[in-house]
């Protein structure tokens, strides 16, 4: 068995228990059948490799796999972690996933493709993760873009949040004592010192985030109910991919499909929803209505008829 094979295991082996409980026999079967197993050439998977991958999974991505032993000796996922976790555990798969993909092909660069984007700062990700890990004090430079200023910090880390594929560290600026997030494609010159932070912060994040969009410092806001009108194309594509964890379908006509959201109407969900064009009407809160109906009047007024 391939030693950098291992994640690529796992990710199978959850697939097929999320669809329904197995004995060892129809998980060898399913593997071994696997395009993933076909192109790496493996041609075995043995019970003793089956019970330490569910035992790596445990520990991986907090799922509970068991074996009912008695009658038909089917192997099945037991408990799921809550909603957060799992769904940074379904992020962590599918990383794996394309990382094992690119790793068993060198010729991928012929067959898949990326968005060409600038970097995202992602090279200090795991010095971030350390100093939030271990109370580190950090200091950096960031790049304003609204003031085009760059500025010195003095930090204490407290957690990493990803919104639209980019990451942001978020923490206390030891300035003025305020909870604050700073981008990491901004950030340079990174230093992690030796010296730890005594601080107890209480801060929720699982709740703080709950029904935020974006990373913006959400304690003076509180959350909204929102209502959309889409197109049923477009509609469509939200109703599979959906904006917010707080999404809920709640009526469907021919031509329309509605939604409501639980959230804080922040610039940056006026920016998303102003990115649907015409296909996305806000119905409510009447507030977030006018900002969006003031924003593409001052939009319109930059195109003047010649």
């Amino acid at each position: 068995m391939k030693k950098d094979f291992y994640l690529t295991r796992y990710a199978l082996i959850i697939k097929r228990l999320e669809s329904s409980p197995a004995t060892y026999s129809q998980l060898e079967d399913y593997l071994l059948n696997s395009f993933e197993f076909q192109d790496a050439g493996i041609k075995s998977y043995s019970i003793r490799t089956l019970q330490r991958d569910i035992r790596e999974i445990s520990d991986l991505f907090n799922l509970s796999i068991h074996n009912k032993k008695k009658g038909d000796n089917r192997y099945y996922i037991e408990s799921r972690p809550i909603m957060e976790v799992d769904e940074y555990n379904q992020k962590l798969l599918e990383s794996f996933q394309v990382s094992n993909a690119l790793n068993l092909h060198p010729d991928f660069s012929d067959f898949i493709f990326f968005e060409s984007r600038k970097p995202t700062g992602i090279e200090n990700f795991y010095d971030l993760f350390f100093a939030i890990r271990n109370k580190r004090v950090v200091t950096f430079e960031h790049y304003n873009y609204k003031n085009k200023l760059m500025t010195s910090r003095k930090v204490h880390p407290l957690a990493l949040k990803e919104s639209k594929d980019r990451w942001y560290l978020i923490a206390i600026d030891t300035k003025d004592k305020t909870l604050k997030s700073f981008g990491l494609d901004r950030i340079n010159y990174l230093d992690v010192s030796d010296t730890k932070f005594r601080e107890k912060y209480n801060y929720n994040f699982r709740e703080h985030f709950k029904n935020a969009f974006g990373v913006m410092n959400l304690t003076e806001q509180k959350p909204q109910q929102i209502v959309l009108k889409c197109t049923r194309h477009q509609g469509e594509y939200i109703r599979s991919f959906p904006l917010h964890q707080s999404q809920k379908e709640t009526r469907e006509t021919p031509e329309d499909i509605y939604f409501e959201f639980f959230l804080h109407p922040t610039y940056d969900f006026m920016q998303e929803i102003l990115s649907f064009g015409k296909e996305v009407v806000v119905l409510e809160p009447k507030t977030l209505v006018d900002d969006i109906r003031t924003h593409l009047k001052t939009s319109l007024g930059n195109y003047p008829e010649l």
